[in-house]
């Protein structure tokens, strides 16, 4: 615990059997209570490497519920069990364990109620392997969310997030999709309720293991980012924080 607080850190696990390990080792138990893992419906070893490591709570989905799904499992969990501190770590190893102090320290004094590690504050997407279009379409993404949604992220795609009980709790994330876009929605709506959100420096990797959405899915996503993006002007326009 930090400050009394509980940590727990979530892996919203899809065939991340050969990176697991390397992803757990480097967590600093000294400050997580607890891990939950979900497996959504992998066709590798990942289930059976999680209970090796001894990972305590794993959940299995009977069938492929997507990546927003897989979080919503996690999340939902992690409430369960009293986290007052929730990190998502993806187990592909993309984003280094490491830096969960710093995120948790942040949350633990109150001094920020989210914090996101970004991948292009300090040229980290690039020097990590992102591939160039995913860094191009990512910026462009991003300067449009920003001047749709009044805010100054360096990035909003970034799969290496930290909240505290109180957002989760306030926030009716179950509603929102299962697929990739989940993050984009859910964030959307930190935003609009007003939680501040901090951003750290995060370097990232990009290999074969790592997981990754292909070009179509990609354009989907952006697809529906902007959509997200639209909504949320005209909802800070004309809307309430009730609607």
């Amino acid at each position: 615990m930090v400050q009394d607080k509980k940590v727990v850190v979530i892996m919203p696990a899809y065939n991340a059997g050969q990176t697991l390990r390397q992803t757990y080792a480097e967590i600093p138990f000294d400050l997580v209570d607890e891990v939950i893992l979900t497996d959504d419906r992998s066709t590798d070893d990942t289930v059976k490497v999680a209970r090796e490591l001894g990972i305590h709570h794993i959940i299995e989905h009977d069938h492929n519920k997507g990546y927003g799904g897989n979080q919503k499992s996690c999340y939902n969990k992690a409430l369960e069990v009293g986290a007052d501190i929730i990190i998502m770590l993806h187990p592909d190893y993309q984003y280094t364990p490491k830096l969960i102090p710093s995120m948790v320290y942040l949350l633990a004094n109150e001094v920020y109620p989210v914090v996101i590690g970004s991948r292009i504050l300090g040229k980290g997407a690039l020097k990590g392997g992102m591939p160039m279009y995913k860094y191009i379409a990512n910026r462009f993404l991003t300067f449009t969310q920003n001047l749709l949604m009044n805010q100054k992220l360096s990035e909003y795609h970034t799969g290496y997030r930290a909240y505290t009980r109180q957002v989760l709790e306030a926030i009716d994330f179950n509603r929102y999709s299962d697929d990739f876009i989940f993050d984009n929605q859910f964030l959307a709506e930190i935003l609009y309720r007003g939680f501040e959100v901090a951003e750290i420096t995060c370097p990232t990797k990009y290999f074969e293991e790592a997981s990754s959405i292909n070009f179509v899915r990609s354009s989907k996503y952006g697809l529906g980012v902007l959509a997200i993006s639209f909504k949320y002007f005209f909802k800070r326009i004309f809307g309430s924080k009730n609607s």
